[in-house]
């Protein structure tokens, strides 16, 4: 799937609607996190945000699921 008229800011932007913003608490691959940044937009299919997984406390920088990518670049394309 190609998306690459789309500005990596509205990604962004449209990810921290879904919950992957600063401070919030998701779960992910099995594991509990704690973001402590915004997602990171690298290319059109590959996103990570930074976290702190909550149950060891260790710092690691997670990809968004492209299932949830491509959802945001539908939502931006609406």
């Amino acid at each position: 799937m190609r998306h690459s008229n789309h500005d990596p800011a509205q990604l962004s932007n449209t990810l921290k609607r879904l919950g992957y913003a600063n401070q919030n608490h998701i779960k992910l691959y099995g594991q509990e996190f704690r973001l402590v940044d915004d997602p990171i937009v690298m290319t059109d299919s590959l996103v990570f945000v930074d976290a702190i997984e909550t149950k060891t406390g260790r710092a690691m920088r997670v990809r968004i699921p492209l299932n949830v990518v491509n959802m945001a670049h539908a939502q931006v394309a609406a």
